[in-house]
């Protein structure tokens, strides 16, 4: 009888074992990020794929009715908040001072990791150069998701500089709107019937109608709700509960702009986010809340769980249509990207970089550019294209089609590099704290390992000559 009464279906288990995973951290977040200096991605990716098909089989997206579609709708929800949430976080009118060292990086920077990822992947893969241009525009951007992971609030952190903390958020909040014009590059190639219909469609409908209205559209909604925010707290028209979930709502307001116009959503979700906290006003009034670090727990946390279980592990293998799919080729061209994406250009363009001050501060740069959600979201976005001729995909890759070939190959190339940057960047703070730690004499090591305070070596970490200013003030928030 009591037996019966149990159900124990995949998506009940599946809520008991994701919030079961997300309680066990949340009791031990201080020891894991602190002491063990490790994010959550990794973790959650890792149950993801301890409950996915490959593992208890819990969670099998394929199985559960989570097509293309679902999986696009949530990556563009959970990585719009996170632009959004990076756009209030920045200091005050961040970008009017910053502008040149976040131009360099979404110039430059951005243009030769597309580049050179691109060349990474035709001479590995041997795939067309359309192909290859489409994946290295998913995989040209700096996640926001594993950034704010990795540059949030904790013992390490604190040992990087304000303003390198600053631009690289800043750029993770900027650069995947900016690569909606290296996506299409590769997508207008291969969809339009001639170069200069392409070329039209690239210009007035990616860069003027995506790009510019999207930022733009997001500037006038962040700027309005700043206002109206204001005007209704002066007066006690808003409870301390509505206060707090406006932050929520605008961002998912902004991102239904976006994508209902049909403009490019994250810049639109940077932008709200940039222009409401442009005065530094709303951040003065929150900062105690910590909301950033709530997101990263539940909605971030999640995504990579579900990300572990749809990691596609037959299609790291050679198929009629793409032979050259193997697995030591997935792996060679992960290592390349990690290694030369960034790193070279951003050594060559640091002294054009007023906020980056050494050379260990610009390796650091290099290094800190994982490729998460966005590349997810991006990679979905293309098969759509491919598949329809829209930005509505079908619920999975269709069996033929003109596209077929460049439609399979996509998905388990970002897939894989993605799960690679996961592991990689996600761990890559514990290792930085362990190799500082043993590279001292022993009588300057800490008690404990990895516990090390003091500022990185290599880094200037006075303020003054670009460092970002706080980003808030009790009298700016009329405390």
């Amino acid at each position: 009888m009591v037996w019966s009464q149990i159900e124990a279906t995949p998506s009940h288990l599946t809520y008991l074992l994701l919030s079961t995973f997300l309680i066990i951290y949340a009791l031990f977040s201080e020891f894991i990020r602190n002491r063990l200096h490790i994010s959550e991605p990794p973790l959650a990716t890792l149950l993801g794929i301890a409950i996915g098909p490959k593992g208890t089989q819990t969670l099998s997206p394929r199985n559960r009715f989570l097509d293309d579609g679902f999986t696009q709708e949530v990556t563009r929800i959970i990585v719009g908040v996170q632009v959004f949430a990076v756009g209030i976080e920045l200091p005050k009118a961040y970008l009017s001072r910053h502008w040149k060292s976040v131009g360099m990086m979404l110039g430059p920077v951005m243009t030769f990791s597309f580049m050179i990822t691109a060349l990474f992947v035709y001479l590995i893969l041997r795939l067309p150069v359309t192909t290859c241009l489409i994946i290295s525009a998913c995989l040209a951007p700096t996640d926001p998701v594993l950034a704010a992971s990795v540059l949030a609030e904790s013992h390490f952190s604190n040992r990087v500089p304000k303003r390198i903390k600053d631009m690289l958020s800043c750029e993770s909040g900027c650069n995947d709107g900016v690569s909606f014009p290296f996506l299409y590059i590769g997508l207008y190639t291969v969809v339009q019937s001639s170069a200069g219909l392409a070329i039209k469609d690239w210009v007035l409908l990616t860069l003027l109608w995506q790009c510019a209205l999207g930022t733009f559209l997001g500037l006038v909604i962040g700027y309005t709700a700043n206002r109206l925010l204001r005007f209704s707290e002066t007066r006690n028209y808003i409870n301390d509960a509505s206060f707090f979930v406006f932050y929520f709502l605008l961002a998912i307001f902004a991102i239904g702009v976006g994508s209902t116009l049909g403009a490019d959503d994250f810049l639109v979700a940077f932008g709200a986010g940039t222009g409401f906290a442009w005065d530094g006003w709303f951040t003065a009034k929150t900062h105690s809340t910590k909301l950033p670090e709530i997101i990263d727990l539940l909605l971030n946390s999640s995504m990579f769980v579900y990300f572990g279980a749809m990691i596609p592990w037959s299609s790291f293998s050679p198929t009629s249509l793409n032979p050259t799919l193997t697995p030591p080729k997935l792996l060679a061209l992960l290592v390349l990207i990690l290694l030369f994406r960034r790193i070279p250009i951003v050594l060559a363009v640091k002294r054009f970089v007023p906020d980056i001050k050494t050379y260990r501060e610009a390796l650091f740069c290099g290094h800190f550019g994982p490729m998460g959600v966005g590349a997810l979201f991006l990679v979905i976005e293309a098969r759509a294209e491919l598949e329809t001729g829209t930005s509505l995909p079908k619920p999975h890759p269709p069996p033929d089609g003109p596209h077929r070939k460049a439609i399979e190959a996509i998905w388990p190339v970002v897939c894989f590099v993605v799960l690679g940057s996961v592991l990689v960047h996600g761990l890559s703070v514990a290792a930085i704290s362990l190799a500082g730690h043993f590279s001292r004499r022993k009588h300057e090591r800490a008690d404990v390992i990895g516990t090390e305070t003091e500022p990185l070596v290599g880094m200037v970490h006075e303020g003054g000559g670009g460092e970002s200013e706080d980003s808030f003030s009790e009298d700016e928030a009329g405390l």
